[in-house]
This record gives C-alpha cells, sequence and structure tokens, in this order.
C-alpha cells in the first residue's frame, strides 16, 4: 500500500505535505489531489493486486470499496461495507449498464466519499466534523462520524427529503435545517467553522472524499472486465463522483491497468438548477450563481459547484456533454425504469437515465454504445417526494375522507 506522497492542487499544481489535514490550496484555493507513490505498482496485473489486499482486511471491508487499499491511503478504515456496488444491465438493452449505488450503507454513493473523509479525519485525531449538504451527504457523514466516535455537525435545507433529517437524528449528529439552499449551508459552516472548531468536510474543499468516489471508477472498469465503457453518464450537483473517476482513470492508466479511449462523461443536472450545462452550453470555463434553483431532486439542487472548472474541463477532455432535463422527464424516467427493469432510481439516478434516453433520440450516442449510468441513490430514500409527485398524499386524503363521511 504506497504512502501518500503529497496533495497537489487540481488547478496550479502547488503541493502541499499531507501530515497534517488539509483543506484547498493556499495559493489559489482550488481543491486538492491525493497524490501516491505508484511506482511498485506499474505494469502489475491489476487483478492480483486487488486480490491481493483481502488478507489484510477484514472480510466486510474486503468486500467493499477497501479491495483498492493498494490505491488508497494507508491508514484503519472506518468501514460500514461501503463500495462494490452491483453493475446491471437493462433488461431491455445489454449495452446500458446501471450502476446501482443505492445498495450502499445510508443507500446513497455519499457514503463512499465520507467513509474516507471520516478515516482520515480519526487518523488526524480530529474531533468535530461540520458539512452542508443537499441531504444525503449529511446522513452518511452522520453515520461515519458515529461509527468513528467522531462529532458531527450537519446543514441542510429544511425541504430535504424527510429520510435526510431522520437519519441525522439517529446517528446522532447535530441537525440544523435551513431555510435556504446548500450554498446558504455552506456560508452557516464557513462562518462558523473557526469559532467552533470545527472541520469542514464539504464537497471538494477537503481531499479525501474525491479518494472515496474514485473507487466507482476502479469499480466500473474491474466489472467492465477491465476495459472503459464508451461513456458514462452521472448526475452532477458538486460532481465529485465525476471528478473522482477520471481521477480513477488517470491512475489506471499510469499503472497500465487499462487501455483504450476515456468514456464520454455526461454530467446531468436538472433543469430547474442547471449552471453548470449552462456554462457548457456558452462555452464558459466556469459557471455562474443559478438563481431560484428548483427541482424535486435535491441532489442537484447545487446552484453553483465549487468544482465547476474542474467538470467543465473533463466533460470536454472526454468529448461528453453537459445535459439537463426537466423534472417531468425525470419523473417520467423514473416509473419508466419501476415498471420495466424493477429498480426504484432516486430522483438524481432517473435524471441519468432519461439524459441517456435524450442522447440516443438526438444520436448523440448509439444504441450499440456501452454506456454505464449511475444510479447514486435508492428511491426509498423519496418516499415522502415521490408520494408527492405520484399524487399519493392527495388520494390517501380523499380516501380518508371518503371513509369518514361513510362513518
Amino acid at each position: 500500500m504506497p504512502a501518500i506522497s503529497h496533495f497537489a492542487c487540481s488547478l496550479c499544481d502547488a503541493t502541499v505535505s499531507a501530515a497534517a489535514p488539509a483543506t484547498v490550496c493556499p495559493v489559489c484555493a482550488g481543491s486538492l489531489y491525493v497524490r501516491y507513490d505508484l511506482s511498485s505498482l506499474i505494469g502489475t496485473d491489476p487483478s492480483s493486486v486487488v486480490a491481493g489486499t483481502a488478507g489484510a482486511l477484514s472480510s466486510r471491508a474486503w468486500r467493499g470499496l477497501w479491495r483498492y487499499s493498494a490505491v488508497l491511503p494507508d491508514v484503519a478504515p472506518v468501514t460500514l461495507g461501503e463500495g462494490w456496488t452491483p453493475i446491471l444491465p437493462s433488461r431491455r438493452n445489454p449495452n446500458v449498464l446501471l450502476k446501482e449505488e443505492g445498495a450502499n450503507p445510508t443507500g446513497t454513493f455519499k457514503a463512499r466519499g465520507l467513509a474516507l473523509a471520516v478515516t482520515m479525519a480519526k487518523h488526524y485525531g480530529l474531533r468535530k466534523l461540520a458539512v452542508p449538504s443537499a441531504g444525503n451527504a449529511g446522513g452518511a457523514l452522520a453515520a461515519y462520524a458515529a461509527a468513528a466516535g467522531i462529532e458531527c455537525h450537519v446543514f441542510m435545507p429544511k425541504d430535504v427529503p424527510m429520510a435526510n433529517q431522520v437519519e441525522g437524528a439517529a446517528y446522532g449528529a447535530n441537525v440544523t435545517l435551513v431555510d435556504g439552499l446548500i450554498s446558504d449551508c455552506a456560508r452557516i459552516v464557513n462562518e462558523r467553522k473557526e469559532a467552533e472548531g470545527w472541520f469542514d468536510i464539504s464537497t471538494l474543499k477537503e481531499p479525501f472524499r474525491v479518494e472515496g468516489k474514485k473507487t466507482m471508477g476502479y469499480e466500473l472498469v474491474e466489472q467492465n472486465g477491465w476495459k472503459y465503457p464508451d461513456a458514462v453518464f452521472y448526475p452532477t450537483g458538486g460532481g465529485v463522483g465525476l471528478i473522482g473517476m477520471w481521477k480513477a482513470f488517470e491512475e489506471m492508466e499510469q499503472l497500465g491497468w487499462v487501455s483504450g479511449t476515456r468514456p464520454k462523461m455526461i454530467a446531468v443536472q436538472a433543469s430547474g438548477c442547471a449552471p453548470v450545462a449552462r456554462a457548457y452550453r456558452e462555452g464558459q470555463d466556469v459557471s455562474t450563481m443559478w438563481q431560484n434553483a428548483a427541482t424535486f431532486a435535491a441532489g442537484l439542487r447545487v446552484p453553483k459547484p465549487y468544482g465547476d472548472r474542474i467538470i467543465l474541463n473533463i466533460v470536454r477532455q472526454s468529448g461528453g456533454r453537459v445535459i439537463a432535463v426537466s423534472d417531468d422527464q425525470i419523473l417520467s424516467s423514473l416509473k419508466d425504469w419501476a415498471s420495466n427493469e424493477g429498480v426504484l432510481l432516486s430522483p438524481e439516478g432517473a435524471a441519468a437515465t432519461a439524459a441517456y434516453d435524450v442522447l440516443i433520440q438526438d444520436g448523440f450516442l448509439k444504441p450499440s454504445d456501452k454506456v454505464v449510468l449511475f444510479n447514486t441513490g435508492s428511491g426509498n430514500k423519496y418516499t415522502d417526494v415521490l408520494s408527492e409527485s405520484f399524487g399519493l398524499n392527495k388520494s390517501l386524503q380523499e380516501t380518508t375522507g371518503t371513509a369518514a363521511l361513510a362513518h
């Protein structure tokens, strides 16, 4: 397991020591990447390297993302069994693969990033962590902080799905509901963190959430026979997963574990909050704040991602696209996949499946292209949101009222 060499800025390449916890680049405030000395692994057989980690880890960790411990920090993991999620072929097109991140602890892909962030927080001796969240990251931080015995503070919009509020309270986190968006939550954390002694685990403001998310890239390549698919569709709010996968591809190519052309990276947003899609369409390098953000896909309601420049650069390098789909398209695709594939997608995941249909229709992709669509969370976490979208609350009220009149 190679030791961490240093942190490197994703924008200006400045280096920072990894001996102490770090936030962002001290030169330009860019996000930091973890860099390792991987020289001993170059040219190795990836299957034997991954298999060789099993003896050093518990069976529970081995079944998850820590199977890639050879390219992760050499520390004792705080794990709840995250990672190694199924990759499911569509029943209607076997070239369409669904990466089912709802199988993670706390029901979403956020478990990956927060597992690594909390593992390293414990390693560095941090005692108080804080995060602004659109919902799922807060729940995941609360779970891993509880497992690590670390104090946790979560700030989330007051209209997040009820499951996010419940899990934060259940895990013993200090949950504050904010009348606003995730950007307002981030402002509060930033204003209070110094006085409160909190370490900020915000998206791309510490280096290890990317490390957890990069394991999605390793997994999809390994599950595809150590080959790239033609395209990857990724629901993009903060975009850490897309950034992490691109880092994974870079590492695997350095090691000789994969060859060929990297997949087209398709970043998917909701049309009610699409700052990166707008910037892409207008040829801009960064996004501007999206006003009056509104979508029932709560994880996509990020009015200005901190890593927007990195996301746009990756999409363009890959020959991909940034696409925005409407809530109506998202809901229609969610129903379609539930009734025809037996998978209850999260609204964010349904944004990816809807986007695939759009890019097939406009000819950007062909049905013969092998693609991986990310369902970033279980639809079961959104029952209150979905019941309203399906009109079930109204039906229940009408039924209850009829029964009361009959009585």
